[in-house]
């Protein structure tokens, strides 16, 4: 049998028998990330070439952010992230300052823009899911990572005014999304991570408010991906958030995929290094890496990727061996 992507992802999400593993890639466009044309530009032709089963959108980290007052620039970052040259907030007072947006006027406008953009040049079956940042994660871009820490610890009240500012024009900007016709959204998390916070000042300053929003998404999105960033995550402490799947840098720490699975109810997305197999590997070491995640997850609630963004030079032919690995990891359902 042949399953069209939705149906291949909606039973890999059940815990279903597939035609194969479902596999995407997904990498930053930077320079096109600026104007809408161009991203779907790039969107459109990377998918064509390697027919992956999603497309996950993905806008400069700033695009949230940018209407607070926040500047960047590319400067050849070879994940194809931008520079911070402007934050919004120094003094904590600030927080309580930050602005009411209108998610269709400036970048959130743009992206919006650039949605509509996909759609249209999307023929056929093909599920597209858009980047959405915790909150934390766009405090952390706001008023860069040593400012955020040092005013949750001295002037929390101040950072929880903020927060509830970002939360409610995150909601704003997911109603403006909930006619755009994506599948659901990636929504990173970059402070679940006890390299950063313990898990005490995680469960007050990011689980509610990742809450009110992966809560209010429409009951129409069916294909919504948790992303926890950075080494040593709080898995346990987001195991139940109110999402399809779960991706993490399960090649580089705790836990692997087997355990994943055994504490998420939904699939699990990873199995790939970024950097020692796909970047810096041969399509030798992909293929190895691939065939031991399918052994891992039994190919069973499993989307093959990486556990995080793909590296802008990261060589052809081993992107072309991930895809490859998906359809002879055929043979093991």
């Amino acid at each position: 049998m042949t399953l069209s992507k939705r149906e291949r992802l909606e039973k890999t999400f059940a815990g279903e028998p597939t035609d194969r593993v479902p596999v995407a890639l997904w990498r930053h466009w930077p320079g096109d990330d600026q104007r809408p044309a161009d991203l779907v530009e790039a969107l459109v032709a990377f998918q064509k070439r390697w027919d992956f089963d999603f497309i996950k959108i993905s806008p400069a980290s700033s695009y949230c952010i940018a209407d607070y007052g926040v500047q960047d620039q590319w400067v050849g970052h070879l994940e194809g992230t931008r520079q911070y040259t402007r934050r919004a907030v120094h003094r904590s007072l600030d927080w309580t300052e930050l602005q009411i947006l209108d998610p269709y006027k400036g970048q959130l406008g743009q992206i919006l823009e650039a949605i509509r953009l996909l759609k249209d040049a999307i023929k056929g079956d093909l599920p597209y899911i858009h980047t959405i940042f915790s909150p934390m994660a766009q405090a952390k871009n706001i008023a860069g990572p040593d400012v955020l820490i040092n005013h949750m610890r001295t002037a929390p009240e101040r950072l929880k005014t903020g927060l509830n500012i970002i939360t409610e024009n995150t909601l704003r900007y997911i109603d403006a999304l909930s006619k755009s016709g994506i599948a659901g959204i990636f929504y990173a998390i970059q402070h679940a991570t006890f390299t950063r916070l313990s898990q005490a000042e995680y469960e007050i300053f990011g689980r509610p408010y990742d809450l009110q929003i992966l809560e209010a998404l429409p009951q129409s999105w069916w294909f919504n991906m948790v992303h926890l960033h950075g080494e040593l995550p709080m898995f346990d402490l987001i195991a139940d958030y109110p999402v399809q799947v779960i991706n993490w840098h399960d090649q580089e720490t705790q836990p692997d995929l087997a355990t994943g699975k055994l504490k998420f109810k939904g699939a699990v997305c990873g199995g790939l290094g970024r950097w020692d197999a796909v970047h810096n590997g041969t399509p030798a070491t992909v293929r190895e890496q691939a065939r031991q995640a399918l052994e891992l997850t039994s190919s069973r609630r499993f989307i093959l990727s990486t556990g995080c963004v793909m590296i802008t030079t990261t060589p052809t032919s081993n992107i072309r061996a991930v895809r490859e690995a998906a359809e002879a990891g055929a043979s093991l359902q």
